[in-house]
């Protein structure tokens, strides 16, 4: 009864906050000299494009058979540059088909939200939506040999074709309820995709949700929660689920003002760490407080012999503190968090103190000690980071080096995937996969390093003539 009453209160009350966000957006002032995140590196494409029998410098290896994917906001159309956030932009997915040591082709495909449809004078996409947004733009991954697109807050996954055609908007077959995550985590054991999930509107629960190996939602466990927190991230261990409950809270403030993502810095919100039971209830979550500051990334997490839980982390000073555009902070860092469920506290070692994010591991070792995180560089002014970083870290764990590899000025590497070279190779046996920008030739490349051979030169160059802008997170998908 209670959620009935609810959904009438908020339907009624929807529509009237509606009108005052768009009367205070019309009174909003665009930022002078652009905005920053629709100018520069960040300047959107404008075409679909279809290019095939790539050039290819070096060598692409012959076990490579799959495609590179890589997602990021792209608007459609010009948004309202004084309101408009970065993570809000529309979705646009792009891909290059590798297989017989060929590059195939590469495509840039916008996903079919309503207004994507619209704009392009298109019929509209079937499939279920949640009506208050249908824009997925944050990470493509495979889930049983199906190709998803996935955003946080509330918003359903879209299933692409292979060529990242929009099929519908697809709830996983309409076993899911809460809307999904940008960051699922696949425990090797039993090929379960665990997420926590946030709904942008629900201020007292959050869900851990498990996608069965057969792409079925298993698992939608609540956990209660206050101020409606922004959880970008999470990660697995043998036994538990983390949950980065920390002070960035949905901001109704922000959003009556007009801003088009209404999340903000929250002093007032605790900052801490659960650890839910994978098979438990939420209402058994051991929470660990620990000093104010934002995680959009983690990299792997595993137990100690003690039960101790240890999870490497990219930590922010804070984000949205004084930015309406993008993330920012003061600082960034890789750290390690050892987290202790007996006591409740958390142990923090920074690992490295320079501006880094998008953290990579090979994933076979999830759940399990690793060696190794790939990560790049931020670059630009507090509050204000950029990915137009020049370099990619490779940092060792064991040995605590930290390997710089430098793409040369004007050049900017996205987050780059491990491939491992075979299903049973060691940690570190294989390829780096991903995009650098070139911004003097406004062009692109996807390069294939070798991981263990770090500073060497590229396996392989893959050569686009266009500028794709840099976006959030891909993958590779090997062919089933």
């Amino acid at each position: 009864m209670a959620s009935v009453i609810e959904k009438t209160i908020r339907s009624a009350v929807t529509p009237v906050l509606g009108a005052v966000a768009n009367f205070n957006r019309k009174r909003m002032q665009a930022p002078a000299g652009g905005h920053p995140y629709l100018t520069g590196i960040h300047t959107p494409m404008t075409e679909e494009l279809t290019l095939e029998n790539l050039k290819v410098e070096g060598s692409i290896p012959a076990q490579l058979d799959g495609r590179y994917l890589r997602i990021g906001p792209n608007p459609v159309t010009a948004p309202d540059a004084a309101s408009y956030h970065w993570f809000t932009g529309d979705g646009m997915t792009h891909g290059v088909r590798i297989v017989n040591g060929k590059a195939e082709w590469y495509r840039n495909r916008w996903v079919r939200s309503n207004h994507v449809s619209d704009s392009l004078g298109e019929a509209r996409k079937p499939g279920t939506r949640k009506p208050r947004t249908d824009t997925v733009n944050t990470n493509v991954v495979g889930i049983n040999g199906r190709t998803f697109a996935i955003v946080e807050a509330g918003g359903f996954p879209v299933e692409l074709t292979d060529e990242l055609e929009t099929i519908s908007h697809n709830p996983f077959d309409n076993t899911l309820d809460h809307g999904f995550s940008a960051h699922p985590h696949i425990d090797p054991k039993t090929g379960d995709a665990h997420a926590i999930v946030y709904d942008a509107p629900v201020m007292d629960r959050i869900w851990h949700v498990v996608v069965g190996s057969d792409g079925l939602v298993k698992r939608q466990e609540p956990i209660e929660v206050e101020h409606g927190p922004s959880v970008h991230d999470c990660q697995i261990t043998e036994n538990y689920v983390l949950v980065f409950d920390l002070p960035a809270t949905f901001s109704m403030k922000r959003m009556l003002a007009g801003f088009a993502f209404p999340y903000d810095w929250n002093p007032d919100h605790k900052a801490r760490v659960g650890l839910c039971p994978k098979d438990g209830s939420g209402a058994d979550t051991i929470w660990c407080d620990v000093d104010p500051c934002y995680v959009y990334h983690a990299a792997n997490a595993y137990e100690s012999d003690d039960g101790a839980v240890i999870v490497d982390v990219v930590v922010h000073e804070s984000t949205y503190a004084r930015s309406t555009f993008g993330p920012g902070g003061a600082w960034s860092r890789l750290e390690r968090w050892t987290v202790d469920p007996k006591s409740g506290k958390v142990d923090r070692k920074i690992l490295s103190d320079q501006a880094q994010e998008f953290p990579r591991y090979d994933e076979r070792r999830t759940m399990q000690d690793y060696q190794y995180i790939y990560a790049i560089a931020l670059a630009g002014e507090p509050d204000q980071l950029d990915m137009a970083g020049n370099e990619l870290f490779k940092h060792d764990l064991k040995s605590g080096e930290k390997l710089s590899r430098h793409f040369g000025d004007k050049r900017h590497p996205g987050e780059f995937v491990f491939v491992p070279r075979s299903a049973d190779s060691a940690e570190d046996e294989g390829w780096l996969i991903g995009l650098v920008i070139d911004m003097e030739q406004e062009t692109t490349e996807l390069q294939v390093l070798n991981a263990d051979d770090f500073l060497g030169e590229a396996q392989a160059i893959i050569h686009l003539p266009h500028r794709i802008p840099p976006g959030f997170h891909g993958n590779w998908v090997a062919s089933s």
